[in-house]
């Protein structure tokens, strides 16, 4: 422990509110790693919307805080017990909370080694939104080879993956994005079809035309409120709407009768439940990272930007103006 630093780089809030709350410090505390806990030197820190809804206050977390739900880097000192296998040296990425920082303190558990056929920065740019889109399509609603699924906001960082495990997977894609360039961006990682949802002035129609009249298996949506209305209309009977994001704001309060016109299945997911326990996060880490490598998944990083610069990605993010996904470099 001697030669760790007492004092680290990094981004802390200590209220909620727009990117002007992000404050960037060089005096915070090196962590110490607690009973079952490594720490890890972070080498690439992922981004994700979720952080924004933390820094924004949607979801309720307590203030003062170090945003960053992941990073990939190498263990530089661990703590007593459970380790699970985990040793000094070794290369990994973790799930965790405080990642916007040089060292971050994170449960062996949910700390996984990269693989060494993985290039730098890919276990960043691919835990989160990937293991997100590995689950739904796992357990959300399993999709079975040949199936009709939409998928909101396609282009986007959770979107990009959920058409390249689709396209993996055999399944038939349909996407949604608002440009020309998210239209071929998506179509070009798997999407079989695409719709411009600011131009189309009949979605619902679009999406039956397409299936022959059957509407889709399940509905991917993270776009919350904006869709949700339509998604109840596309889908298929005894088919599943999955609304995991919020980027148009909450859905509002659903009358449950609604679904029983067509059997119709409604899940609100979070990854974490998925990969609650040891066992859960190590097997879909692994399918993860096999997918990744032996199907050759594009992951796509949109920029690294330097850690210091952390409102500008926000700011990006935000304004939609980014396609796959943001890393911070310490």
């Amino acid at each position: 422990m001697a030669s760790l630093p007492n004092t680290m780089k990094g981004v802390l809030i200590e209220k909620t509110g727009g990117v002007e709350v992000l404050q960037w410090k060089t005096d915070l505390p090196v962590p110490t790693p607690k009973e079952g806990e490594v720490l890890v030197k972070n080498d690439f820190i992922g981004i994700n919307y979720i952080d924004t809804y933390f820094r924004t206050g949607l979801y309720p977390a307590p203030k003062p805080e170090i945003l960053g739900r992941e990073a990939e880097g190498t263990i530089v000192s661990t703590g007593s017990g459970s380790l699970h296998n985990l040793k000094t040296g070794d290369r990994v990425v973790f799930l965790g909370t405080g990642a916007y920082a040089e060292y971050t303190s994170v449960p062996a558990a949910k700390t996984h080694v990269i693989p060494s056929a993985l290039e730098p920065g890919i276990a960043a740019a691919s835990l989160l939104q990937g293991l997100t889109a590995l689950t739904l399509i796992r357990e959300a609603h399993h999709v079975q080879k040949g199936d009709w699924v939409l998928v909101h906001a396609a282009a986007g960082g959770v979107g990009l993956w959920l058409c390249q495990l689709l396209k993996a997977v055999g399944a038939k894609t349909i996407g949604t994005a608002s440009t020309a360039e998210k239209i071929a961006l998506a179509k070009e990682n798997g999407a079989t079809y695409m719709v411009n949802y600011k131009e189309e002035k009949d979605l619902v129609g679009k999406i039956k035309e397409i299936t022959g009249g059957e509407g889709v298996r399940v509905v991917f949506d993270s776009t919350g409120k904006d869709q949700f209305e339509n998604d109840l209309e596309i889908v298929a009977r005894k088919g599943t709407v999955v609304s995991y994001g919020n980027s148009s704001g909450p859905v509002p309060p659903l009358a449950i009768t609604k679904l029983s016109a067509k059997n119709l299945k409604v899940i609100r997911p979070t990854l974490f439940n998925y990969i609650y326990t040891r066992e859960e996060f190590e097997t879909y880490c692994a399918e993860l990272f096999d997918f990744i490598i032996k199907d050759k998944l594009n992951v796509r990083i949109h920029e690294t930007y330097p850690l210091q610069e952390v409102a500008r990605a926000h700011t990006d993010l935000e304004g939609r103006k980014t396609t796959g996904k943001l890393l911070l470099k310490p």
